[in-house]
């Protein structure tokens, strides 16, 4: 899948657009019990992914500095206070899943 190409995304404003990321991430915040490993397991991307992508689209700052924006602290007290253990069953899951965004 190319996540990439151009469709009616596209044509919503700039200012629409970025409200409704950050109405994303905040969730993502709020949402902590939303572990990283579910949502790539259900969607194929997770908080990381976001962090990814804003460093892509041009953030002026590195990946460390970009985790910390989208998880609301710095990366590694998220992991210490937010993240599990992955189970076995949760990264089969999370491989099933990011192999389909490259189909």
């Amino acid at each position: 899948m190319d996540t990439n190409s151009s469709n009616t995304i596209d044509s919503l404003p700039d200012a629409i657009a970025a409200a409704a990321f950050r109405r994303l991430v905040r969730h993502l915040q709020h949402r902590h019990d939303a572990q990283n490993i579910d949502l790539m397991g259900l969607a194929g991307f997770c908080r990381n992914c976001l962090a990814d992508w804003i460093v892509d689209a041009g953030f002026d700052g590195d990946k460390a500095a970009a985790r910390a924006v989208i998880h609301g602290m710095p990366g590694d007290e998220w992991k210490a206070t937010r993240q599990f253990p992955a189970t076995d069953e949760q990264l089969a899951r999370m491989a099933q899943s990011v192999a389909k965004n490259s189909g």
